[in-house]
């Protein structure tokens, strides 16, 4: 009988112990981290969104930031190389003979405490190709841009910006007609 007792007693304990535990306390606030400049270096894996025309890629990408240089070492060609050669076979092509390109994009960044963000204000450079098509090469040139600043949150730890492909020059001669391309990257963590 003793037994049984000590036995309640011992469970009334437990299940009033678990009743206090999963209580909340009220004060809970999300405190931020504060952000530095420098936090927005280091490597990062990133979901890469590219259209023209309507039509929509998607594919994970790396690209590293450091000292106000992001650096894609496999920048995504595709587009421009089939905006530049329309024979889907020849571009497939060059595509494979470009290989990886490496792309660096300059930026300037500011701390915005009161968000608790990095904004990114971003300085492309052109992008220049040597597409070989049937024997020759061609010269291209592609015009980056960007519309908008970029962000590095504090809350998550993430970078998003966009770029675009905004004009094409071949040997000398822009693309007309051209359709710009978009490269966008709503989020990519740093890891």
């Amino acid at each position: 009988m003793k037994k049984l007792t000590v036995l309640k007693s011992l469970m009334i304990a437990i299940i009033a112990l678990l009743g206090f535990s999963l209580t909340s306390c009220n004060d809970d606030k999300y405190e931020p981290v504060p952000l530095t400049l420098s936090d927005v270096n280091g490597n990062y894996r990133a979901r890469l969104v590219t259209s023209q025309e309507g039509k929509v890629n998607e594919k994970i990408i790396d690209f590293t930031a450091k000292d106000s240089i992001i650096t894609f070492k496999d920048f995504p060609v595709k587009e421009i190389v089939k905006s530049v050669v329309k024979d889907p076979v020849k571009a497939d092509a060059a595509i494979a003979s470009l290989g990886k390109i490496e792309y660096k994009l300059n930026y300037i960044s500011k701390l915005n405490t009161d968000q608790n963000v990095v904004e990114l204000t971003f300085e492309p450079k052109v992008l220049t190709l040597q597409i070989p098509v049937d024997g020759t090469v061609k010269n291209t040139v592609v015009k980056l841009v960007t519309k908008q600043k970029g962000f590095f949150v504090g809350y998550d730890w993430s970078m998003r910006f966009a770029l675009e492909a905004e004009k094409i020059t071949v040997d000398g001669v822009e693309l007309v007609p051209y359709e710009t391309i978009k490269y966008e990257i709503p989020i990519s963590i740093k890891n």
